[in-house]
């Protein structure tokens, strides 16, 4: 099977390396060259646009930011649709709103090309270890034909339903570290108010009954939100919003995760 793959950040470029390392063909694009340069001691390829990638992939994965940088890839000028083959799939594994990739899939279905979207989580260093959470959606047979390639850098891989399915799994994940973060910081405020050191009271919590992921990180920050908001306060706000924005068009009510979130933006001054 042959891949592409675009988005060469701390952690789409290191799928990309596990992808490569495992063997498979590996043609990579990027809009500055300079973020070719890590690759110069792999068999990568490198194509000079979306289109000419696609042509040399049968996968074709995406790990950029927004759905305006995922549309443009795939339905733009020189987009992977313009060069990708009948039978060809593109993988997102970008977090963006189900909706996108639903349009995207509707898009792809013209030219005989499926869409899966699977986003990720662990970072740049779960995706070395190979140890990324993969949450898949779409079709039975698309996913299974791409498994071995999100098994070079995933584990586990969890195929959650149709196109989308992944998407919005992942936004309630985000959501929930969300809140977490809240109610960590201010647990370890209150605590310091009480005359427990946040760093000790931190340790005892993180191997008791109340432990979190996100309390492991506010801990590791010093106590506090500031250092998670300088590196992750901008898309912790844009998942928040899409996750409102999913719970209102289908007229349910987020509940308290989404009251604490909001919490978690306005102390991180990144209010929704």
């Amino acid at each position: 099977m042959r891949v592409g793959f675009i988005g060469l950040g701390s952690q789409g470029g290191a799928m990309a390396r596990r992808i490569v390392e495992a063997g498979y063909e590996l043609t990579l694009w990027a809009r500055r060259p300079e973020s070719l340069a890590p690759y110069a001691d792999t068999a990568a390829e490198y194509a000079d646009s979306p289109a000419k990638l696609a042509s040399a992939s049968d996968v074709v994965c995406l790990c950029v930011v927004s759905d305006d940088d995922v549309r443009q890839l795939v339905t733009g000028e020189n987009g992977i649709l313009e060069g990708m083959r009948e039978g060809g799939i593109i993988v997102v594994h970008s977090t963006v709103h189900p909706d996108t990739c639903k349009e995207l899939a509707q898009a792809a279905h013209a030219h005989g090309v499926s869409v899966v979207d699977a986003p990720v989580s662990g970072g740049g260093m779960g995706a070395e270890a190979g140890r990324l959470l993969v949450m898949v959606g779409g079709d039975t047979e698309a996913v299974e034909r791409c498994r071995p390639v999100f098994a070079t850098y995933g584990d586990p891989i969890v195929h959650l339903g149709d196109v989308g399915s992944g998407q919005v799994t992942k936004l309630l994940n985000n959501l929930l570290f969300t809140a977490n973060l809240s109610t960590a910081a201010t647990t370890l405020t209150l605590g310091k108010s009480l005359g427990i050191d946040p760093a000790r009271l931190g340790e005892v919590v993180s191997h008791g009954t109340a432990n979190s992921f996100a309390l492991g990180r506010v801990v590791s920050a010093g106590g506090t939100l500031d250092r998670i908001a300088a590196h992750a306060g901008g898309l912790l706000q844009k998942d928040v919003g899409l996750v409102a924005a999913i719970a209102d068009a289908a007229s349910v009510s987020a509940g308290i995760a989404l009251t604490a979130a909001d919490a978690t933006l306005e102390l991180m001054d990144h209010p929704r």
